[in-house]
C-alpha cells in the first residue's frame, strides 16, 4: 500500500486555555484533493498552519511522505501555501511573481524560464506573463498565485479559502478549474473552506471539523447522503428533520412515531433498539410535493400547507408547514414548464420513500 502523503498523529494545539486542535489524527493520500470543512473556530485553519509550519503542535506528530516535519521551519517543508488574499507583488509582472521563489533559491535562469512557462501554461496564463497584477481579473490573480506555488514543485499544496475573494459566478467556475489543475499536476492539495458547495465540488474526500475534532471523513456523496451525525447533516447542505421514537424495527426496516403525525417508514441503522429516540433527516430534493390527497407509490405521505415560495430560476423552493409545527423545505427542479406551481396558503401533500431519509440516534 502506498504511504500517505500527509499524516497527522494525535496532534494537539492550544491557544491559551482554548484547545484549537484536539488529538487530531488524519491520513491524506498521495495525489488527493482533500478539504477541511467546518465553521469558524472549528480548527481547520489551525490544522493547515500546523502543516505549513506557521504553528507547532503542543503534542503529536506531523509527517509528509513518511518523514516527521513537526520541528522543521516553514521554508524547509516541502509545502507551499496559497492564501485567500493572493499576496502578489504589485511591482512585479506575472512572470516575475511566478519566478520569485525560484530566484530566491538560486535556480539557473534557463531552468526558471522553462518552469515559469510551464506553470503559466498550466494556469491558463500563456501570453500574460508581462502584465502586472493590477491589470488582471480576480480569477487571473488567483491563477498567478497558484502558478507561483506550483512552480516550486511542492509535495503538498495548501489552500486557505482560495476562492473566498471571488464573486459567486467566478467562484463556481474556478472550483472546476482548480480541480482540473490538481488532476493535471497530480500534487496533493489540502484546502480549507467553510463553503460546503466548494468542498463537495472540488474534493476527493472531505473532513468535517468542529471544536478541533474531525466528526466525519468521506467522499462528498457519502457525507451528503449518509451523514454520521446531526451536525454533519446540518452543516453539509440543507436538511429537514423530525424527532420521533422507533416504535417497531425488523432488521433495518423501522416505523417511527412522532406526535400529531402519521407513522413513518424508514431504514434504520443496524442495532438500533426499539423505543430509541431518533431523528429522521431528509434532504429537500428527496421530497415530492403533490396536490392530491390520495398519492400512490410512496412509503410516506403527510399533509402539509405551503408557507412560502421562492423562485430560483433552476428550481422552486417551497417552505411547508407540516402538522402546523414543522417547517420543511422542498426543492422542485424547473425541468418541466407545465408542472404544478403551489401558492402560499395552499394545501398539499409531501411524500417520500423510506430509503430517501437518514435516521440518526439522539
Amino acid at each position: 500500500m502506498t504511504s500517505p502523503s500527509v499524516e497527522l498523529r494525535e496532534v494537539v494545539k492550544r491557544h491559551g486555555s482554548t484547545v484549537a486542535v484536539d488529538h487530531l489524527s488524519l491520513s491524506i493520500r498521495r495525489g488527493e484533493f482533500f478539504s477541511l470543512l467546518g465553521p469558524s473556530g472549528s480548527g481547520k485553519t489551525t490544522t493547515l498552519r500546523l502543516i505549513a509550519g506557521f504553528e507547532h503542535p503542543d503534542q503529536g506528530d506531523i509527517l509528509i511522505d513518511g518523514r516527521s516535519i513537526a520541528g522543521d521551519p516553514p521554508n524547509l517543508r516541502p509545502v507551499n501555501l496559497v492564501f485567500q488574499q493572493y499576496a502578489l507583488f504589485p511591482h512585479l509582472t506575472v512572470s516575475g511573481n511566478v519566478a520569485f521563489g525560484l530566484e530566491m533559491r538560486g535556480i539557473a535562469r534557463t531552468e526558471i524560464r522553462s518552469r515559469v512557462g510551464e506553470a503559466l501554461d498550466m494556469a491558463q496564463l500563456a501570453g500574460k506573463g508581462d502584465r502586472l497584477p493590477a491589470q488582471l481579473s480576480g480569477g487571473e490573480q488567483q491563477r498567478v498565485a497558484l502558478a507561483r506555488a506550483l512552480v516550486n514543485r511542492p509535495a503538498v499544496l495548501l489552500l486557505d479559502e482560495p476562492l473566498g475573494a471571488l464573486d459567486q459566478q467566478l467562484r463556481q467556475e474556478m472550483q472546476v478549474e482548480l480541480k482540473a489543475i490538481q488532476e493535471q499536476v497530480g500534487v496533493t492539495f489540502i484546502c480549507v473552506t467553510h463553503h460546503q458547495e466548494e468542498a463537495l465540488t472540488m474534493a476527493d474526500r472531505v473532513a468535517v471539523m468542529d471544536h478541533g475534532r474531525i466528526l466525519q471523513i468521506g467522499a462528498p456523496q457519502e457525507l451528503y447522503e449518509a451523514p454520521a451525525s446531526l451536525f454533519v447533516a446540518g452543516f453539509v447542505g440543507l436538511s429537514n428533520r423530525l424527532d420521533g421514537r422507533l416504535a417497531e424495527v425488523e432488521g433495518t426496516r423501522g416505523r417511527i412515531e412522532a406526535p400529531e403525525l402519521p407513522a413513518i417508514q424508514a431504514d434504520v441503522p443496524a442495532g438500533t433498539a426499539r423505543g430509541s429516540a431518533v431523528v429522521l433527516v431528509i434532504r429537500p430534493e428527496r421530497l415530492h410535493l403533490s396536490p392530491q390527497a390520495a398519492v400512490g407509490g410512496f412509503d410516506n405521505v403527510m399533509p402539509a400547507r405551503v408557507a412560502k415560495t421562492v423562485y430560483n430560476g433552476h428550481e422552486m423552493q417551497y417552505q411547508l408547514r407540516v402538522a402546523d409545527r414543522l417547517l420543511w423545505t422542498v426543492r422542485v427542479p424547473n425541468a418541466d414548464g407545465g408542472q404544478k406551481r403551489f401558492r402560499p396558503g395552499e394545501a398539499a401533500v409531501v411524500c417520500w420513500n423510506r430509503g430517501e431519509s437518514v435516521v440518526l440516534t439522539q
